[in-house]
């Protein structure tokens, strides 16, 4: 890991293990894991609140104290280490809405800079979603409730005039 991932994200991944490998045996393991696991999509989605943190750290510490086995007790160390070290990532996650690793799909803005599309309508042919328009010959824009943020129209532009923010 390095400056370029998402430490919100990097600790969803490690708490979906988690989530999958628990017996189920015991109550803080099955179920505030799981809780933990949807506050943290919910962020990662960009519909995270402030009050989800708290509760993020609530949980962890109290899964940490009462889980019976060891997967249980160290499931929250994850979250409770990036909470910790990397609180203004959560941080910028939810009151943003961005994330600056630009590893949450959710929070990724696609657009495009009129003065170097040339309007050649690649990308616009690429996307899957429909979400490009624009004529020929003249600049193209991104429609953000349409994009689907896969990326196909930055691998098809030919002028570097699609950027992600």
């Amino acid at each position: 890991m390095d400056e370029d991932d998402c430490m919100v994200s990097v600790a969803k991944f490690y708490l979906e293990f988690t989530v999958g490998e628990s017996c189920g045996k015991c109550t803080p393991c099955r179920i505030g894991n799981k809780r933990m696991l949807e506050i943290l999509t919910r962020i990662t989605e960009g519909k995270g609140e402030m009050a989800d943190l708290d509760q993020l750290q609530n949980l962890a510490t109290v899964i940490k104290d009462s889980a019976l086995c060891g997967l249980g007790q160290t499931s929250p160390n994850p979250v409770l280490s990036t909470l910790s070290n990397f609180r203004d990532e959560y941080v910028e996650h939810v009151r943003a809405h961005k994330c600056r690793a630009k590893k949450c799909k959710a929070l990724l803005t696609y657009t495009i800079d009129p003065l170097r599309c040339k309007g050649c309508s690649a990308c616009a042919k690429s996307c899957p979603a429909q979400a490009i328009m624009g004529e020929t010959r003249k600049p193209h824009v991104i429609n953000p409730y349409v994009c689907i943020r896969c990326g196909m129209c930055i691998s098809r532009c030919h002028f570097g005039a699609i950027s992600v923010i």
